[in-house]
């Protein structure tokens, strides 16, 4: 019943984003200016678009291939392959369909919003939310189906405890899709950007989105394929692979609460959509007040319904004789406060009216390098407070889940106290549609913008407009902080369950094998003070810090093509500049997709294939390394599981668990520097433009504009990246345990 009617609230949600597409696309348009822009932003996303998901979709047919002869190698695996493989594909598939229909939407609500703001502020508010809720309707509800329908397909309703393991793939294919696209789009977005302020605004003294630079247009095209499409994927990557894993944490827990454990996290999503839509509805502004106010309110209404669905979830399903729902409910209260927590805590480090982004504009009046080097300070500075959080979230809900299931007997406290934190991680989910809706309203009102200033519409059009972008810049820098906070309490739970799944595994292996397995036997204890496990955490770390250093050179080296083709159509062309003649801004678009597709392709085959590498060949070279592989006396008390009087090489596990766990760790709080230091650094240039310390074409406001470019591709190229990396490098070793082992 719970799983039926998950399934049908989340195909309810699409029923209700395709009637929220009709309404947009059925909107006014404006004047034949505005749409001329509005086509051209249109076209190059819709190009850009489908040229990234033919190279995505090729290297997904190829990891297939390889998925599925590495499974049929091992004649233990290989019942598997099939399945695995189904499921990997309909998960990226998913996934590129998720951030497909977030774009397709958003391009055509910036020019109703745009047009909608010649009437007033609320109706043009409306229209951007409604058109960014398509995108969060889409990704929770597709995320959703794809798992039920996969879960049914593969027999969950027969083999519940079973069925959780082979999805994976899901959690794989959706966390592939997400990381080109987010790093893909990008490159793409601050390349064109970085290109269009160092020409535009610091050599030629025009101002932001204007019709006379040629890079404009490739700028505005960037909203969307970085901030839709990209973070759309993000997202449903998320959704989808914390479910996963929640799923298979509830397995674990299959003697006490049946099915119904392990189906909770589809139905916390099914309720998720319903209060997102409410809050969604109920947002309204008045031609006087902040937008941020409105959109405020409908993140209570939503995060209020949640908790109410939360309850009713929690008492109706994880319910039983020996069970305290009341501490499991904390547990989902715990991390809606972490959610709420993390957004105020974005807040600070980004809003102009608090201290860090203050001092970064002070600190721009004695020139680009005081700038940089305060921005870079508040940057590091920014990891502190979310971490404490992190880990009061993560210890209160372990503590949480062993207490209100303390009277279950036959189960670890480590397991009850683990699947406290997957309540946890679903309840700061709960929320999630909601708050995609306002991160895509971000790019649909910076496009409405872009469209009113290069159409030359009347200065009151423009200040709403500018109200609306200022909210929306608002939404992008929270919707990044929540989704580094849900990826650093998923990338827990997913360790959580590559753990449990290693256990699995080993225990199937020895039982096949009439091996030994110690009493109360668990993977759980990796220690770092052997050699393989430390030279796997090593890497992990390094691995973060080299991907980002590839995905900010690749935005450098990009935004010098867009930065050299600027400059040439200027000096080619001096009626540019005059506004005698119109810059050719295909030119700009068709050169940034071309490097942006190819730069992506390096960072991301670093990220698939060192987990791999590193767990084969430390399953194969390091017995030496580990006393646990010796060769027993016979008759001896084993303190691992054996098979034929020899441990079981855990070596290629062990070092793949070091490497995904430093590799979280380093990951989220790199992540957090980079997202929180490049927004400080975005808002105190525009804190400096709004007249303070001299306003614009000041020193402080070149310095600043200096600040803003470094930032850029840390807040939305490797930062966001990084959000997707964590939680790739654990669905990967979730798929590939087997090879392991």
């Amino acid at each position: 019943m719970w799983l039926w009617i998950a399934m049908g609230v989340g195909v309810l949600a699409l029923v209700a984003a395709m009637m929220l597409v009709r309404a947009v696309v059925a909107a006014d348009t404006g004047t034949p200016d505005m749409q001329a822009i509005s086509d051209a932003i249109r076209e190059g996303a819709e190009a850009f678009l489908r040229r990234q998901y033919r190279t995505i979709g090729s290297i997904a047919v190829v990891l297939a291939i390889l998925l599925f002869v590495g499974y049929h190698l091992s004649a233990r695996t290989s019942p598997y392959a099939a399945k695995t493989v189904v499921s990997f594909l309909v998960g990226a598939l998913c996934s590129a369909l998720a951030g497909y229909t977030g774009m397709y939407c958003s391009i055509r609500a910036n020019i109703r919003t745009a047009s909608a703001a010649r009437t007033s502020l609320n109706q043009a508010l409306r229209m951007a939310l409604h058109g960014g809720a398509v995108t969060g309707l889409v990704v929770v509800a597709l995320a959703l189906l794809g798992i039920a329908v996969l879960f049914l397909f593969f027999g969950g309703l027969e083999n519940p405890q079973a069925v959780p393991y082979q999805l994976v793939g899901f959690g794989f294919g959706a966390s592939l899709v997400a990381l080109f696209a987010q790093l893909g789009g990008g490159i793409y977005t601050k390349a064109a950007d970085v290109g269009a302020d160092l020409v535009g605004k610091v050599e030629a003294g025009i101002p932001e989105d204007d019709p006379r630079n040629p890079a404009v247009i490739a700028d505005l095209v960037g909203d969307n394929v970085g901030d839709c499409a990209g973070r759309g994927a993000d997202l449903f990557e998320s959704t989808a692979a914390e479910n996963v894993g929640a799923m298979i944490l509830g397995a674990a827990l299959y003697p006490v609460f049946g099915v119904r454990g392990i189906l909770f996290p589809l139905v916390v999503h099914a309720i998720n959509l319903v209060a997102s839509t409410v809050g969604v509805f109920v947002v309204k502004t008045r031609e006087d007040e902040d937008p941020m106010h409105a959109l405020n309110k409908g993140f209570y209404v939503t995060s209020a319904l949640a908790l109410l669905g939360f309850a009713g979830a929690v008492y109706g399903m994880l319910n039983g004789p020996l069970v305290q729902p009341l501490w499991l409910l904390g547990c989902g209260v715990i991390g809606l406060a972490t959610a709420f927590l993390f957004v105020w805590i974005t807040e600070y480090y980004t809003e102009s009216i608090y201290r860090p982004v203050k001092s970064i504009a002070e600190a721009s009046l004695t020139g680009p390098a005081t700038n940089i080097i305060s921005g870079l300070a508040v940057g590091m500075e920014t990891p502190a407070m979310p971490v404490v959080v992190i880990s009061a979230a993560l210890l209160m809900s372990y503590y949480f889940g062993v207490q209100g299931l303390a009277g279950v007997s036959g189960v670890s406290d480590y397991a009850k106290g683990i699947y406290g934190t997957a309540i946890a991680t679903m309840g700061m989910l709960s929320c999630a549609a909601y708050i995609l809706a306002m991160d895509t309203f971000g790019p649909i009102t910076d496009n409405a913008g872009g469209i009113i200033e290069m159409s030359h519409q009347p200065h009151e059009i423009r200040e709403r407009t500018d109200k609306l972008d200022s909210a929306g810049n608002t939404t992008k820098a929270l919707t990044k902080g929540y989704a580094i906070g849900s990826a650093s309490l998923a990338a827990f739970l997913l360790f959580s369950a590559y753990l449990e799944e290693i256990k699995t595994i080993v225990t199937d292996k020895v039982a096949h094998a009439g091996g030994y397995m110690p009493m109360g036997w668990s993977f759980t204890n990796i220690n770092l003070a052997q050699v393989p496990v430390f030279v796997g955490a090593l890497l992990g770390g390094m691995l973060t810090y080299l991907f980002s250093s590839l995905a900010i050179k690749a935005v450098g080296r990009t935004a010098q093509m867009v930065v050299q083709d600027v400059r040439a159509q200027f000096r080619e062309n001096p009626g540019i500049m005059e506004g005698t003649a119109k810059p050719d801004y295909g030119r700009c678009v068709h050169i940034v997709t071309g490097a942006a597709l190819k730069e992506m392709v390096v960072p991301g085959v670093l990220v698939v294939g060192l987990p791999v590498v590193v767990g084969l060949v430390f399953r194969h070279f390091s017995s030496s390394y580990l006393a646990s592989s010796a060769i027993y006396a016979p008759g001896a008390v084993l303190p691992v599981p054996a098979i034929a009087g020899q441990a079981v090489n855990l070596a290629g596990a062990e070092a793949v668990a070091g490497l995904l766990m430093v590799g979280t760790i380093s990951g989220v709080l790199l992540a957090m520097l980079m997202n929180n230091g490049g927004g400080a650094w975005d808002n105190a240039k525009k804190f400096i433009e709004s007249g303070q310390y001299g306003g614009k074409k000041s020193e402080a406001h070149k310095a600043a504009v200096v600040g803003d470019t470094v930032g850029d591709p840390f807040k939305d190229t490797a930062g966001p990246s990084l959000h997707v990396l964590i939680k790739l490098l654990a669905t990967i070793t979730l798929v590939l345990a087997p090879l392991f082992v």
